[in-house]
């Protein structure tokens, strides 16, 4: 069975919701319209309970099978990023500074759809859960939805989620078994020397030097200390220190981010850092703080889930385009919490994006509507295929 008729026949509908949200994007427990909105369709279209306030403003549907059976969950991520929106879109954000550049208004809309169909039609036994999570992006609110009870207030079996991912072809899913997505760490290092005028730098001590020699020497934690056949990440992404041409700052200030799938490595990762850091400062007879903050596990699919997830996306799209993925991505994930606590899986979606086209996170980035009706039914069939009526 590919793409199901009933979700095909309301594809427009789909990309209405999808310009809709795209077009009022809101931060990570900003969610007010989104979930919202998602929680008036739910109840429009007959979901058996609408859960709201979960982590904030998340929500979750119940529908009830045409009989008992087991349980699993679904779960759509619904915020945006302080990005601004860099397209010429009729729908493009009308919120300054905000835009939903990561696709969360096309994951959102997808699982809508699937909603709609599992609650018109009732073709499994026992229960699905529609999971709508605030704060992927940037607070971890799918380990506040866990923290919070979701697994007790709504028991399942297992868990599934997908996202768009414009480096494969639009329609073909991806999949791997094991780490999929990295674990995360941002890092934030603030370097305390000496202020002087920049012509007699021999009466401070120049913290922009030892910053210098800093990130040089981060370099090298990776590098030199991970083993080679594992993964690991160590970015300094923004430097801030001083105001002028010729004074010479108290005070520097850079942050970064850290990934890793293995803890051992996460945990080497973060010792380096911290010795490298205050070892250099103290070495120039300055100070420097570090905070190594983990905010994102690795998100790791088990293998059984995996196996029904490869399934439900060979009969929407055909097993030739259900590929398995060579490598994990360096990027972060919080399902990785809702993994950590129950089986599931995490699958990519292609989006078809072309060599130049603006990628994840870019402020010219543009979901492609045509694989609405792809991800609906890969939720719509994993219900039907795991909870056989």
């Amino acid at each position: 069975m590919p793409v199901h008729n009933r979700i095909a026949e309301f594809h427009d509908e789909m990309t209405a919701w999808r310009h809709d949200f795209h077009r009022h994007p809101e931060l990570s427990y900003q969610e007010h319209r989104t979930g919202g909105l998602v929680a008036e369709r739910l109840r429009a279209f007959g979901c058996d309970e609408v859960v709201t306030g979960l982590a904030q403003t998340g929500v979750v549907g119940v529908i009830r099978g045409s009989r008992e059976g087991g349980a699993i969950g679904l779960r759509a991520d619904m915020d945006a990023l302080p990005v601004v929106e860099d397209t010429d879109l009729p729908f493009r954000s009308a919120t300054p500074g905000v835009m939903h550049a990561c696709g969360h208004d096309g994951h959102t809309t997808m699982l809508l759809g699937a909603a709609k169909y599992l609650a018109e039609t009732r073709n499994f036994a026992g229960t699905v859960y529609v999971i709508f999570q605030p704060a992927e992006e940037q607070f971890g609110g799918g380990g506040a939805m866990v923290r919070e009870g979701l697994f007790e207030r709504f028991p399942m079996d297992r868990i599934f989620g997908i996202h768009n991912w414009p480096a494969l072809p639009a329609g073909q899913f991806g999949w791997r078994v094991g780490p999929l997505m990295a674990a995360v760490a941002n890092i934030d290092i603030t370097v305390h020397g000496t202020g002087a005028h920049g012509a007699m730098p021999h009466q401070g001590n120049d913290p922009v030097v030892i910053a210098a020699q800093i990130i040089s020497a981060l370099q090298s934690v990776v590098s030199r200390n991970v083993e080679p056949a594992e993964a690991g990440v160590v970015t300094i992404a923004h430097v801030e220190g001083g105001h002028t041409f010729n004074v010479i700052p108290e005070t520097v200030r850079m942050r970064g981010t850290a990934r890793w799938f293995k803890r051992e490595v996460g945990d080497l990762i973060e010792r380096k850092v911290v010795e490298i850091a205050t070892g250099i400062a103290a070495a120039f007879g300055a100070k420097a703080e570090v905070v190594f903050e983990r905010t994102y596990p690795a998100t790791v699919n088990e293998s059984e889930s995996t196996r029904l997830a490869e399934r439900a996306a060979a009969t929407v799209v055909g097993a030739a385009k259900v590929r398995e993925l060579s490598a994990p991505t360096m990027g972060g994930e919080d399902f990785s919490f809702m993994l950590d606590a129950k089986d599931g899986a995490y699958l990519f979606l292609g989006a078809g994006t072309g060599a130049g086209d603006a990628g994840l996170h870019h402020p010219q980035y543009r979901f492609n509507d045509a694989i609405l009706p792809m991800g609906a039914s890969f939720f719509a069939t994993l219900a039907e295929q795991l909870l056989p009526r």
